[in-house]
Order: C-alpha cells, then structure tokens, then sequence
C-alpha cells in the first residue's frame, strides 16, 4: 500500500514538474516573440529617424529662396527635432514594458509623426518646385513606405502581446506566470487625434 503511494506521489510530482518546464519555457518563448516584435517596431521607428535628415538635406541642396522661407522651414524642422528627442529620450523606459513609459513612448512617436508632416507640407509651400524634383519625391515615398511599415510591424506586435497576454493569464499556465514573474505586456493605443477625420483644403 506504501509503496504505491509513493509511487502515485512520484508520478504526480514528474507531471507537474514537467507540466511547469514546459509551461515556463512557452512563456519564456513567446515574452522573447514579445521584446522581438517590439525590436522590429524600433528598427522601423529608427529608419523614419534616420530618414528625416537626408529630407532636410535635400530641401538645403535645392533652396534657393530668400532666408525668411528658409526661416520658417527652420522652424518646422526645430519641432521635429523636439519631438525626435523626447521620443528617443524614452525609448528605453518604454522598452522596460512598463504601461505608462510605453505609453509616453507611443504619444512621443505619434508626436514626432505629427511634426513631421507638418515639415514636409512647409517645405512643400516654401519650396514649390521641389515638388518636381525627383530626390524629393523619393524621399517621400520613403516615407509614406516606412510609415506604412511602421504600421504593420505594430500589428503584428499586437498580435503577439495579445497571443502573450491570453497565455498568462490562462489556468493553469497563469500560476506559473505568477510564480515567475511573467507580467502582462502593454498594448497600442490608438491616437487621440485619430479620432477626428482629417480636414482637407487647398
């Protein structure tokens, strides 16, 4: 009778051993799917950074104006440095997970997006023949591409928190994220502003 007890117990104490190596290893996989998801949204956020000063160099090459339009582009292109700098400046506390860094992070971003736009239209109306120049072109649809592929990669950024934060939170691999620390992963959050349709006008 003992000694199938102690049997019994010693199978037991293997399946939840084995049960907890496994559970702990699909978590461990599917947080590094997480921080890999989240690197190639950098990468895409890097690449619109690294993009903006050829943009500036183009317009300097071509400008030909008097200093005042200059002036004005300037001035665009000093808010998109701001916004450049506040959303590098918390890149690494958002690559921390924490909600709120996360958020800052995104905000910065969705920032820096803004003052973007708002450089290329200045150095459209300062620089109208710019817009035949074909660098110039280019240079904007790199940007629209890299705007497009920053969008996709949070898509699928999304899809691998959601896919991360459902096993966490699922019985019973929810007690071995307890136990180990596997916290629940932060998500995008759509923009304030687009919420509001866009205004048109020429």
């Amino acid at each position: 009778m003992k000694k199938s007890s102690i049997i019994i117990v010693v199978v037991l104490l293997v399946a939840i051993c084995g049960f907890g190596w496994s559970a702990y290893n699909k978590l461990v996989t599917l947080d590094q799917d997480v921080e890999a998801a989240w690197a190639k949204v950098e990468v895409q956020y890097q690449r619109r950074l690294d993009l903006i000063p050829n943009l500036v160099e183009t317009v300097k090459g071509y400008a030909a104006h008097e200093s005042e339009t200059l002036e004005s582009v300037t001035r665009a292109r000093a808010g998109l440095s701001d916004a450049y700098n506040t959303a590098d400046s918390l890149k690494s506390a958002a690559a921390t997970g924490a909600a709120q860094a996360f958020e800052s992070y995104n905000a910065a971003q969705s920032s820096l997006n803004r003052a973007l736009n708002l450089y290329v239209n200045a150095v459209r109306e300062a620089y109208p023949d710019l817009k035949a120049n074909e660098n110039f072109k280019d240079l904007q649809t790199q940007l629209e591409g890299t705007e497009n592929r920053i969008a996709t990669e949070r898509g699928r950024y999304t899809e691998v928190v959601k896919e991360y934060n459902v096993a966490i939170r699922r019985f019973p691999r929810n007690v071995v994220a307890g136990l180990f620390g596997f916290d629940a992963k932060p998500q995008f959050q759509a923009d304030a502003a687009a919420q509001s349709a866009p205004k048109v006008q020429f």
